[in-house]
């Protein structure tokens, strides 16, 4: 079914669930009417039109008309309805199941009101079933209600006109909670708002774009204030990172990229539209947007958890659900609509609003070789943070090293790929490379120092949940960093047949260091005792140099 993306009146829709959840409210007996008895095998077809007299009828007989695909549905699954006076749970809530795939059916046709027929009929056989407190039916009978309401939502949903005017596609109400938002914003979060509000400018432009291209409000496109101020490379304490805060898996279920160079969360264009791909989907789920917000900021378990919660398996409203949600999502709500009232009258509220950046101009490149910006940026004579900027899901602001669309400042391009010819090869340090054995007297803390880390990433990259350590364990560390090495590293200075100590830097292999100084793997292999090629960051190495040919 194609996607409709529409907008609702405030409590439009949610009313139009009160009404139906209530007409329901008393237990009333599924659509009784038996199959059509099949005729006899020698009985001619019926057909739907009256037929013509007999003399008049074609040698070949009619085919009959096609059935309707509701009255096809309705009777492929009749079998699985229950008789009227059915009282076994099990059964009715297989019944309620079937019929909500029935109306799904319909949906998926664009039969509306076929599906709002099923969907009645599903609640008919839903408030018939009758379990003690105990039974494990009684999850399946709340989460079947819920997911009734929600079908409902979505089908009222898309009844309804888009509005892209302010006060239209997202009720501002302003209460106690969006007042108390409003009133921080005005004091201890002043300088702060209009920061993000300056800074908003660099990307709002891009943002509208792609939301208009999905009919979806204006008004979304101030989510990232209050996710994070409009800072590309913004990371909560959650985790949760980039201008839309994605966590890791979410960016990843959205089709954001996350490898060694590069985490897609942090580009806004590319995470704007899993943002929005995102949203679509909680606006579907939910039925209106601030639920919808609700749910982008803590989760759409989270969400459903609280409405499975109430007394009732619908709500009227998301003020009904607002004090049950976790604290920081229950301010989520309130400071987006009180951004959004402040934005659109800001002398009520005594605010001038600063002139908004400009829009980032820039044009692309594509390049495949591995490159520090910083390297770069003083060889093109600009500033390092335009193209951090620029380029702000790179993790070490380092090109990968494999084709990348770079972008430079418009007018840029060509002289950049004629510096990136000559300068040395980046490589990035790798996540975890190195391994330390614990020693008597050794702390995690002292460990932490001794790699240039933290106690907390110590205990997060070996699942440690206190401090304890005991000697002969075993550590993953981070590795020390990266480093800048010409593509072709010329060999280190030795005289034939001179011993030397190597330290392994990034990408070195066994073959390359053979090759540098005139040896054989083989050789390096048995003067190190190594059972295997692998190699780690910072490993000292005894290298025999061989003789120049």
């Amino acid at each position: 079914m194609k996607r409709i993306h529409h907008l609702r009146p405030a409590g439009f829709a949610l009313a139009l669930i009160v009404c139906l959840l209530a007409s329901c409210s008393s237990p009333k007996p599924p659509r009784t009417a038996p199959r059509p008895v099949p005729a006899p095998a020698q009985a001619k077809p019926q057909a739907v039109e009256t037929p013509a007299p007999q003399a008049e009828k074609p040698a070949v007989q009619a085919e009959p008309a096609p059935r309707p695909a509701d009255q096809e549905d309705k009777d492929a699954s009749q079998a699985a309805k229950p008789d009227p006076d059915e009282k076994d749970p099990a059964v009715l809530l297989e019944a309620a199941y079937a019929t909500v795939e029935e109306a799904q059916a319909a949906i998926d046709r664009e039969d509306m009101d076929g599906a709002l027929a099923r969907l009645d009929e599903a609640y008919g056989y839903l408030v018939r079933v009758a379990v003690p407190a105990d039974s494990p039916l009684l999850q399946e009978k709340h989460d079947l209600r819920l997911l009734i309401a929600q079908r409902v939502q979505k089908i009222s949903a898309a009844h309804t006109t888009l509005s892209h005017s302010v006060n239209g596609s997202i009720p501002l109400v302003e209460n106690q909670w969006v007042a108390r938002e409003i009133k921080s914003f005005q004091t201890v979060e002043r300088a702060a708002f209009l920061d993000s509000y300056r800074r908003s400018g660099q990307y709002r432009d891009m943002i509208l774009a792609e939301l208009r291209k999905e009919g979806l409000p204006d008004q979304l496109s101030w989510i990232p204030l209050i996710e994070s101020a409009f800072r590309p490379r913004a990371l909560s304490r959650a985790r949760a990172l980039g201008m839309w805060q994605f966590i890791r898996s979410t960016g990843f279920r959205y089709g954001l990229k996350q490898d060694k160079y590069v985490d897609e969360r942090m580009d806004p264009a590319k995470a704007t539209r899993a943002a929005i791909l995102y949203m679509i989907e909680l606006h579907d789920m939910f039925g209106d947007w601030m639920s919808a917000i609700a749910a982008y900021n803590c989760g759409e378990a989270q969400v459903q958890r609280v409405i499975r919660a109430q007394k009732v398996g619908y709500f009227d409203s998301f003020w009904d659900i607002f004090a049950n949600l976790p604290f920081e999502t229950a301010r989520h709500v309130p400071r987006f609509i009180a951004t959004l009232l402040i934005v659109a009258d800001p002398a009520k509220y005594g605010f001038e609003l600063p002139t908004p950046d400009p829009p980032v101009v820039f044009e692309t490149v594509k390049v495949n070789a591995a490159v520090k910006l910083a390297t770069l940026s003083q060889n093109l004579g600009l500033d390092p943070a335009v193209l951090v900027s620029l380029n702000s899901e790179l993790r070490h602001d380092s090109t990968p090293n494999y084709a990348y669309d770079l972008r430079v400042p418009a007018g840029y391009g060509e002289k950049c790929l004629t510096c990136i010819a000559s300068l040395p090869q980046y490589i990035p340090p790798d996540v975890v490379t190195d391994r330390h054995t614990v020693r008597s007297g050794d702390t995690l803390g002292a460990i932490a120092r001794r790699y240039r880390t933290s106690v907390a990433a110590l205990q997060r990259l070996n699942g440690l949940r206190g401090t304890l350590i005991r000697p002969g364990q075993v550590l993953r560390v981070p590795s020390r960093g990266g480093a800048e090495v010409p593509a072709s590293a010329p060999a280190q200075a030795a005289a034939p047949g001179e011993k030397v100590t190597y330290t392994v830097r990034g990408g070195d292999t066994l073959f390359q260091i053979a090759q540098s100084f005139k040896t054989t793997v083989e050789k390096i292999k048995a003067d190190n005792s190594l059972s295997s090629d692998i190699l780690f960051i910072g490993q000292k190495l005894v290298v025999s140099s061989g003789k120049t040919s």
